[in-house]
């Protein structure tokens, strides 16, 4: 908790802001800096509750005005239907243009292939970064959090990518007394992540106090799943489920959202947003320790993938 004096009727009478509303102001200045520094920002945004939480700190930076900022989206084309009508309907609900990167038009130039497990999601190096370029986008928002993965958690709230939009640790500025450094040669950009500081369950407890919706899969449902590698997947155009893979119906949620390839749901009864606080609050395993299959490719998967330009 951060606690500042307020003099008043000559006493000082203490003053303290919730972790939520250090966490909020915060992130509120690290959009606004964006904003006075970089020419042409936008913000990565899935639909997801993590960019649905970065756009509405976005709205809170600038009203009454209109957010100053696009959005992206990199389509795999195996997302869940109902984040993208979420995406969709945020996006006009806020009149914001919406850029959409597609991994299928990759495909079908020939200029990506299919890979053999179905997944998409190391398809969206390619879309995401070519779209930066041809845009000239300077300033890119994530939602990514230092909790999620081990590579997250070396990241910098500005992250200096090269002109091909790679990623070097080494490369990596010292952030002291919240001074962030956003100088960057031609040709190169600067990912920005407003919720380095956050945790799942700051994300979920600030969603509870500012009413924010989310699209429904992340509460629970009866759904169509079947098992492979420990995690409960959707059935879909992508590929599975496999010859003995078997479909069932069960009560699941989500805690993270991504390809449906590799992104598993979890069994759960919590169809409320008390539920799901109390239920985060008893988990000992990440979001996407529990539920990634693209981060358990290697034990640098996310690494390997940030290096390349990845999100």
């Amino acid at each position: 908790m951060t606690t500042v004096t307020r003099s008043g009727e000559g006493t000082d009478t203490p003053y303290s802001l919730s972790h939520l509303d250090a966490l909020e102001s915060e992130a509120v200045h690290i959009v606004r800096e964006v904003a006075g520094e970089f020419e042409r920002p936008v913000i990565l945004f899935s639909g997801g509750k993590d960019s649905i939480v970065m756009l509405h700190l976005a709205l809170k930076a600038f009203t009454p005005a209109p957010v100053p900022f696009a959005l992206l989206h990199v389509d795999t084309g195996h997302n869940f239907p109902e984040v993208l009508h979420h995406r969709d309907h945020t996006a006009h609900t806020h009149n914001l243009r919406l850029h959409i990167a597609s991994v299928q038009d990759y495909i079908d130039r020939g200029t990506l292939k299919e890979r053999p497990d179905g997944t998409r999601n190391p398809l969206q190096t390619l879309p995401l970064t070519e779209k930066i370029q041809h845009e000239k986008f300077d300033a890119v928002f994530g939602g990514g959090r230092r909790d999620e993965e081990k590579a997250r958690a070396k990241e910098r709230v500005f992250s200096l990518r090269d002109e091909f939009s790679q990623w070097d640790p080494r490369r990596q500025r010292p952030e002291l007394w919240n001074l962030y450094n956003g100088r960057h040669a031609p040709g190169e950009h600067v990912r920005v992540f407003p919720l380095s500081n956050w945790t799942e369950l700051d994300v979920w407890q600030y969603i509870a106090r500012e009413d924010i919706a989310l699209p429904e899969i992340y509460y629970a449902h009866e759904r169509e799943v079947f098992r492979r590698d420990g995690m409960w997947l959707t059935a879909g155009d992508w590929g599975g489920p496999r010859d003995g893979e078997t479909v069932e119906k069960r009560q699941v949620r989500y805690r993270t959202v991504g390809d449906m390839s590799c992104t598993g749901a979890v069994d759960s009864d919590a169809d409320t947003i008390d539920k799901v606080i109390a239920e985060i609050t008893a988990s000992r395993l990440t979001e996407r320790g529990a539920t990634r299959a693209d981060d358990k490719l290697s034990e640098a998967a996310m690494e390997d993938r940030k290096r390349e330009g990845y999100f």
